[in-house]
C-alpha cells in the first residue's frame, strides 16, 4: 500500500514537472527556456527537478511518451465507436481544435528542433512511427467492416491524414488569426470522401 501511494505520489510530480515544462517551452522556447525556470513554474527546486529528469531533452521525451500514451487511447476510442465517422470526427475535433494553445505551441517547438537536435529528432521519428501504425490499424479496422473502402492504400491514407493534423497544428501556431472550427467541416468532408464515405459532409 505504501508502494502505491508513493509511485502514485511520483507519478504527479512527473505529471506537475511536464506540464509546467509544457508552458515553458511554449512560452519561450526549448533553446530559451532554463530547467531553472522550468523549476520556478513548477514550484520545485533543482535538486528535486533533477531526480525526475536529469535534462530537457528527458522532459521532451517525458511529454512524448505522455502525449503517445493519450493517443493510443484516442485511436482505440475510435475502433469502439458505435460508426467510425463519428468516431473519427471526435478524434479530429480534439486533436485539430481542443488541445490547448501550449501543446500546439510545444509541437511546433518540437518540429524545430528535429532539424538541430539528432536525439530529438529521433525520438519524434519513433513516435511518428508508432502513431502511423496505429492510424494503419485503425483504418484496417474500419475497411474490414465495410465502413471505407477496402481498396486504399492505408499507408498513404494515414501519411495523408497525419500531413493535415501537422499542417493545421502549425497553422494555429503561427497564425493567431486561423480558426480550426471553421475549416473543421471541411475537413471531415474531404477526408469522408477520400475515405469513400458516399456523403462526406455528414461527419461534420
Amino acid at each position: 500500500m505504501h508502494q502505491t501511494a508513493t509511485a502514485r505520489r511520483q507519478a504527479d510530480r512527473r505529471a506537475e514537472i511536464l506540464d509546467a515544462a509544457q508552458v515553458c517551452f511554449a512560452r519561450a522556447g526549448f533553446h530559451r527556456t532554463s530547467m531553472h525556470e522550468i523549476c520556478a513554474q513548477a514550484g520545485m527546486s533543482p535538486g528535486n527537478l533533477y531526480r525526475y529528469f536529469p535534462s530537457k531533452e528527458a522532459i521532451i521525451a517525458g511529454i512524448c511518451e505522455r502525449d503517445r500514451a493519450a493517443a493510443a487511447e484516442r485511436f482505440l476510442a475510435v475502433r469502439h465507436a458505435p460508426e467510425f465517422f463519428t468516431g473519427l470526427s471526435e478524434l479530429a475535433r480534439f486533436r485539430l481544435v481542443e488541445r490547448s494553445t501550449d501543446a500546439v505551441g510545444l509541437d511546433a517547438e518540437i518540429m524545430a528542433e528535429c532539424r538541430r537536435n539528432p536525439q530529438i529528432a529521433r525520438m519524434s521519428q519513433e513516435i511518428e512511427r508508432d502513431i502511423k501504425e496505429r492510424v494503419v490499424e485503425m483504418l484496417r479496422h474500419a475497411a474490414d467492416s465495410g465502413e471505407i473502402k477496402r481498396d486504399l492504400d492505408l499507408a498513404a491514407v494515414a501519411t495523408v491524414l497525419m500531413t493535415i493534423a501537422d499542417g493545421i497544428s502549425w497553422r494555429r501556431a503561427v497564425d493567431p488569426q486561423f480558426s480550426p472550427e471553421n475549416v473543421l467541416p471541411l475537413i471531415l468532408h474531404m477526408v469522408g470522401c477520400l475515405l469513400g464515405r458516399e456523403h462526406g459532409k455528414d461527419a461534420a
